[in-house]
């Protein structure tokens, strides 16, 4: 399909015309990537029924790229139909809003960008104002989740995501325990902890880097991701463990905060632990090797309770200690960490 498109600030007010791109005319555009504007206002519907998760946050989309030679700041983006042109202003941060307009939803039009096809990806932006800085709340994640499943803003879904195709019409599904949709932090992510009054939890290797610590992720596999270039930026988020309240937040800690914790190498790790089982390696060259530490059964417990208490924790992390090491593309030891089993 082709399609022609010339984006300009047109009618846009001067708030939004302050965040726009320059003028980008875009002509015959040949698979471009585009998204259903009608299934875009399904989700803008879906958000006002369910704000009270975020009851202070407004509703932005964001884009995201799966290249990396794109340059989102370039983008451009249109709601394109039979007849309607209607340029969307796009900001600095990659985030955009969608007008409501009866005569694109008429149209079966389609929120088209100046980029082709798996070189970008999109995703909603649900965030509560004021924050503290390197933080996410949990029930803007819940509300995002949501969304992006009822606006169908995933983007190709195989081998590792292909469970989101298949269970994407699921009302139900965000409201899994930590069900399989990727979230993106700013930065490549070393650990996520969720904090609630006095309580804090490290979330488990395994919902971070889009789980390939349990299953490596081949190039085949990140070609059909909307991870494909953010793999270390990526986590899970348990949107249906309701013992975190909504007002929970996720404290991030990145891969290239701080100093290197000290001068071994991968040969004095080897030395002292032996070789990981479990690697994940990124194309900046950074690694995260995994060490697991069975966790004893309480004692008295007969073999019916440990299995019984094996089922409820519903994973083998939970019930394992974690110690993570990350090297640095030098080969160094960048940092360190320990994750107790959860009770």
């Amino acid at each position: 399909m082709q399609i022609a498109i010339v984006l300009a600030l047109g009618n846009a007010s001067a708030a939004d015309a302050a965040i726009a791109q320059p003028r980008v005319d875009v002509s015959a555009m040949r698979d471009p990537a585009e998204k259903s504007y009608r299934r875009i206002v399904r989700g803008m519907d879906l958000f006002e029924r369910r704000h009270a998760l975020a009851p202070n946050a407004p509703l932005r989309f964001k884009l995201l790229p799966r290249n990396r030679d794109i340059a989102l700041e370039d983008t451009a983006l249109g709601i394109v139909g039979d007849s309607v042109r209607i340029p969307v202003p796009v900001a600095a941060d990659n985030t955009f809003t969608l007008e409501r307009s009866q005569p694109a939803l008429d149209e079966d039009a389609s929120v088209v960008p100046n980029r082709r096809a798996r070189t970008m990806t999109w995703r909603t932006d649900i965030r509560t104002p004021g924050l503290p800085p390197d933080t996410r709340r949990l029930g803007d994640l819940r509300l995002e989740c949501l969304v992006g499943i009822e606006a169908d803003l995933v983007s190709n879904a195989r081998s590792i995501i292909a469970k989101i195709a298949r269970l994407a019409s699921d009302p139900g599904y965000c409201d899994q325990r930590v069900p399989e949709y990727l979230f993106f932090a700013g930065r490549p992510l070393w650990s996520v902890t969720l904090v609630h009054g006095g309580r804090r939890e490290v979330l488990p290797l395994e919902h971070l880097y889009a789980g390939s610590s349990r299953k490596p992720m081949t190039g085949t596999d990140l070609e059909y991701c909307d991870c494909e270039v953010l793999l270390d930026r990526t986590y899970y988020a348990p949107l249906g463990d309701l013992r975190w309240p909504d007002d929970t937040l996720l404290e991030f800690e990145y891969m290239d905060d701080g100093a290197l914790a000290g001068k071994s190498t991968r040969a004095d790790v080897i030395a002292e632990r032996g070789p990981a089982k479990t690697v994940v390696r990124f194309d900046t060259g950074f690694e995260v090797w995994l060490y697991r530490l069975p966790q004893e059964a309480p004692a008295g417990q007969t073999l019916a309770q440990r299995i019984e208490r094996m089922i409820s924790l519903d994973a083998e992390q939970e019930t394992t200690e974690e110690f993570l090491v990350l090297f640095a593309p030098s080969g160094q030891v960048a940092k360190t960490r320990t994750r107790p089993p959860s009770r």
